[in-house]
């Protein structure tokens, strides 16, 4: 064996039995893909904030949300805004509408509510709607709440390639108040609370976002996808005092009440209450990470 190839060995294992060391001073932090998942989520059960439980998949590599309306993709996880992007394959954009209700939507289960919702600059575009949907019913001569959400409004998507090759005046020769439902209807997720498709009567739907201070020119520009801002109720001080005194935050298995894990034991308010007979102490955790990382960077100097 040459003395170049020893030593490439020797420093892939060293850096293997430090990144062994590091990942384990967090162990529920984890990736999917090129994504980081880290609190209030995780991928695995008992981490993260239980308001996020049995939320997020790892799948081939590709991190999934699952909620009452369907699975979508997560493109994004911005933990200094606090938002995800999510896919639905079934969106319409600008180049294509696709009809026959098979979009997911976007609707949360109850619970979930005070926790994440869509961002109040994402705008949900129902097509096709019937004159019967919810959406038309006690606003005569209005059809509230069809409105501009955010800069973005159906007027300027109807200037999409799409609806050229869809025929703007598919559904022209409904009834309603005498002319007819609009073929689409911009609303925001905070006027109706939830976009089902089903319930809505509405054969598909798009969704774009803005986070540029500046208006986007026209709909060719938006972001495309569904744009999803959480919360985790107040500043969360159960978790900043659990991590303040190395802990990794979890939930019990209620799945109501939060626990701070501690290395080898949990606590119910955070690492400092835990008594040295019980378990790994979080100064030794710490210690020990710090001690790994120092030994593995002295075995480089000295490769």
């Amino acid at each position: 064996m040459s003395k170049l190839l020893f030593h490439t060995l020797n420093l892939f294992i060293i850096f293997s039995a430090c990144f062994n060391t590091l990942s384990n001073a967090n162990a529920c932090r984890s990736y999917c893909g090129n994504i980081t998942v880290d609190y209030p989520f995780a991928l695995q059960y008992g981490c993260g904030h239980p308001g996020f439980r049995d939320l997020l998949f790892c799948i081939n590599d590709v991190l999934m949300l699952h909620i009452a309306s369907g699975s979508y993709k997560v493109l994004n996880i911005d933990y200094a805004y606090q938002a995800l992007t999510l896919h639905d394959p079934h969106i319409s954009t600008c180049d294509t509408i696709v009809l026959g209700n098979k979009g997911n939507g976007f609707a949360l289960e109850p619970w979930r509510a005070p926790y994440m919702n869509p961002a109040p600059d994402n705008v949900f575009m129902l097509i096709g709607c019937s004159p019967r949907s919810p959406l038309f019913q006690g606003f005569p001569g209005k059809h509230l709440p069809c409105r501009n959400v955010s800069g973005m409004s159906c007027e300027e998507y109807y200037g999409c390639p799409a609806w050229d090759v869809l025929g703007h005046n598919k559904w022209a020769g409904a009834e309603f108040f005498g002319s007819g439902p609009p073929e689409c209807c911009a609303v925001a997720y905070e006027a109706i609370k939830g976009i089902n498709l089903t319930k809505l009567e509405c054969e598909g739907y798009s969704s774009a976002y803005n986070v540029a201070p500046l208006k986007v020119d026209g709909p060719s520009g938006w972001s495309y996808g569904i744009r999803v801002r959480y919360s985790l109720q107040g500043n969360d001080e159960f978790c900043g005092a659990c991590e303040a005194t190395g802990g990794t935050c979890g939930y019990a298995d209620d799945k109501i009440r939060q626990l701070c894990m501690c290395g080898k034991v949990n606590s119910t308010s955070n690492c400092d209450s835990v008594g040295l007979s019980s378990g790994t102490r979080p100064m030794a955790v710490k210690m020990s990470a710090v001690a790994g990382l120092l030994t593995c960077m002295l075995l480089w100097i000295t490769n």
